[in-house]
């Protein structure tokens, strides 16, 4: 049953000719959603979980690289944490699990016109039930903002760290998340491609980890027979089995059985002149081998990249912002590459990845001082990269030039 207040925002998106058409992922720019923060005291039992490790979240230690701006929020849903502005006020942060995270998220989509998420869903963490359920209370929150908010959502699996014989882990909880109606994929909001509601795959193929290709195989099979179309996340040098993805041929017979594929480029370039360069190279390449196949691609787009906190935090060094996010020109010209090899859909990483400094929605160009440094672009509009990453969809539809709008 949708709430009062969620049926009048879905029906003012209605009227606005903002509901987005879910039926295909095709001309669509959705953005990954992490949805991992936790704090203190907000129910979940997870501490500072991504804000820091080891119970501690203060100038020194911190993982995140980018500051969230929460002035949106209600006050009673920010968290207050020992990090200070440079006029002396309390520096706070949001929780994901907070229906109003979700919501206020969501409608930053609505209102810079980009089309959806893929809630990102970790298949280790879903073997606890600690972390299991308020991951499960994210997607509640997602499903609905999205409703809500007449935006498009999907589930994405990251298979990270799962090791021989784990694949039983994802089918299991997929079934329990069909059998317990957790999530409704026939919703009008869930995302579909080629008929069928589709759900993401992340982590085949890299070369950092077992190829367990035999259990992605029937992990990949499962959920066909189960009736969903499948996207897969797969190395940046997928095609030619080299760099970061294995060299078993047979990882081109498990993509070919997918309906998308999507490499992931994240710090795999770093200026727009890359960008340029991968469109012969790379890109149209990719692209001819999905058409031979009959397989869409939807490339990988990341507005800069930073961990020095991070690292850090794990006894390594890493330089500060590693990728310059340029003000938004390194952003355009990996999508503007993706335009030219005849993309048709786009991914941008991440609307929410704090930790490695790739998000896109509203953060503080004037962050907390201390010990912990933090990204900023002090010329730019709190929401520069939501309004960019929506105006990727006209660059995408043909709508606009090849160069950088200006505000």
């Amino acid at each position: 049953m949708i709430r009062p207040i969620a049926l009048l925002c879905l029906l003012a998106c209605y009227v606005r000719g903002q509901v987005v058409d879910t039926s295909t992922l095709t001309g669509k720019v959705v953005c990954g959603y992490q949805g991992w923060f936790r704090c203190e005291g907000d129910g979940s039992n997870n501490g500072w979980h991504h804000y820091a490790a080891g119970g501690k979240f203060e100038p020194g230690h911190s993982h995140i690289e980018l500051w969230p701006d929460v002035g949106e929020l209600p006050p009673q849903d920010r968290v207050a944490t020992p990090f200070k502005f440079a006029d002396g006020r309390t520096a706070e942060v949001f929780s994901s699990v907070r229906e109003s995270t979700a919501r206020l998220h969501f409608k930053w989509m609505r209102e810079h016109g980009i089309d959806g998420a893929f809630l990102q869903r970790f298949a280790t963490t879903t073997r606890d039930k600690r972390f299991r359920e308020p991951m499960d209370q994210v997607l509640a929150n997602c499903q609905t903002a999205a409703k809500a908010n007449g935006r498009g959502w999907t589930l994405m699996y990251d298979l990270s760290g799962i090791k021989e014989d784990g694949i039983n882990i994802v089918i299991g909880d997929w079934k329990r998340l069909i059998t317990e109606k957790r999530i409704d994929i026939q919703d009008a909001a869930y995302f579909k491609h080629h008929g069928r509601p589709l759900v993401a795959l992340w982590g085949l193929g890299f070369n950092d980890r077992a190829p367990m290709l035999d259990e992605w195989s029937r992990l990949i099979q499962f959920l066909r027979d189960d009736g969903c179309a499948v996207m897969l996340g797969v190395p940046y040098y997928w095609r030619t089995l080299d760099h970061d993805c294995i060299k078993d041929p047979k990882l081109h017979e498990l993509i070919a059985k997918a309906d998308i594929v999507s490499p992931w480029a994240v710090g795999r370039l770093g200026t727009p002149q890359d960008a340029a360069n991968r469109v012969e190279k790379i890109l149209k390449p990719d692209v001819a081998w999905c058409a031979e196949h009959k397989i869409d691609y939807l490339p990988v787009i990341f507005p800069g990249f930073s961990w020095q906190n991070l690292s850090k935090s794990r006894g390594q060094e890493a330089k500060f912002n590693a990728i310059p996010r340029l003000g938004g020109r390194f952003l355009w010209s990996l999508a503007l590459a993706a335009e030219q090899s005849g993309a048709q859909m786009l991914y941008v990483a991440m609307f929410d990845e704090l930790d490695e400094g790739t998000a896109i929605f509203k953060t503080e160009n004037h962050p907390p001082v201390g010990a912990s440094p933090f990204l900023a672009e002090p010329g730019l509009p709190n929401d520069h990269y939501l309004w960019l990453t929506g105006m990727l969809g006209r660059l995408l539809r043909g709508e606009t030039g090849d160069e950088m709008p200006k505000r």
